[in-house]
């Protein structure tokens, strides 16, 4: 997979893409991450990105035809496929990020990831360019690089290959719609406080049942709402 980010400050991502799981998979070329500037690809001298709104109004709202020719570019420079190419706008009023909407986006060759910025962007992007807009939840940030940045983090763990140990994803929070079970590691007694015998058993299919048992409660304790997607199954006392 590659993904290509476009962005008005590009050196915000140069921290995440370079550490942990993100640079190990780059490396692996499991996946290709590019990211742009947004300000290479305006035809204003100045380098000028974004202007005021028709009609008045407080702030900057980004310009169509940077984007427009950046997505262009970059599209030709791959050469794939319409239909295995993703474009993606980051913003409030997109879809919210789920784990089932990160795994559909894994079956795409390339996802273009635009990051809004200031007051807006022009309609036009939205309506004639992105294909998806995504948000990362019900609150306003500076722009969509912090989002952008969640969401290539999530798709890139669940490509294959990216994850040392290929169960790992089977075991993670909203995996079937319920919440990871409780975890524990040495020493089996801390402050008085015993880690559960289960796991001490060495029995690995009462394990597995106590650990389907405690993601179901801690889920409907704290996620309720996430059931609505599942089967509730019976719950052990």
């Amino acid at each position: 997979m590659r993904i290509d980010i476009i962005t008005i400050f590009p050196k915000m991502f140069e921290p995440i893409l370079n550490e942990s799981i993100l640079k190990r998979a780059q490396a692996k070329k499991k996946v290709i991450i590019k990211v742009h500037n947004l300000r290479d690809y305006t035809k204003d001298k100045h380098g000028k990105v974004d202007d005021y709104p028709f009609g008045g109004g407080p702030g900057m709202v980004l310009c169509a035809q940077p984007i427009f020719d950046a997505v262009r570019k970059i599209k030709r420079a791959l050469n794939v496929k319409h239909k295995t190419t993703k474009i993606i706008l980051l913003c409030p009023q997109g879809k919210t990020l789920t784990q089932r909407i990160a795994k559909r986006l894994t079956a795409y060759t390339q996802l273009i990831l635009i990051c809004g910025h200031y007051e807006g962007i022009d309609e036009r992007v939205r309506s004639h360019l992105v294909n998806e807009e995504i948000s990362i939840g019900d609150y306003v940030l500076t722009g969509g690089e912090l989002p952008s940045m969640v969401l290539v983090d999530c798709i890139t763990r669940l490509i294959p290959g990216v994850l040392g140990d290929k169960n790992s994803l089977n075991f993670e929070s909203f995996e079937g719609n319920l919440l990871e079970h409780p975890q524990y590691t040495r020493p089996a007694k801390f402050r008085g406080k015993p880690v559960p015998e289960i796991l001490l058993s060495g029995n690995h299919q009462k394990i597995e049942t106590w650990r389907k048992d405690q993601s179901l409660k801690r889920t409907i304790q704290r996620r309720p709402e996430l059931l609505t997607r599942s089967n509730r199954g019976t719950i052990k006392e």
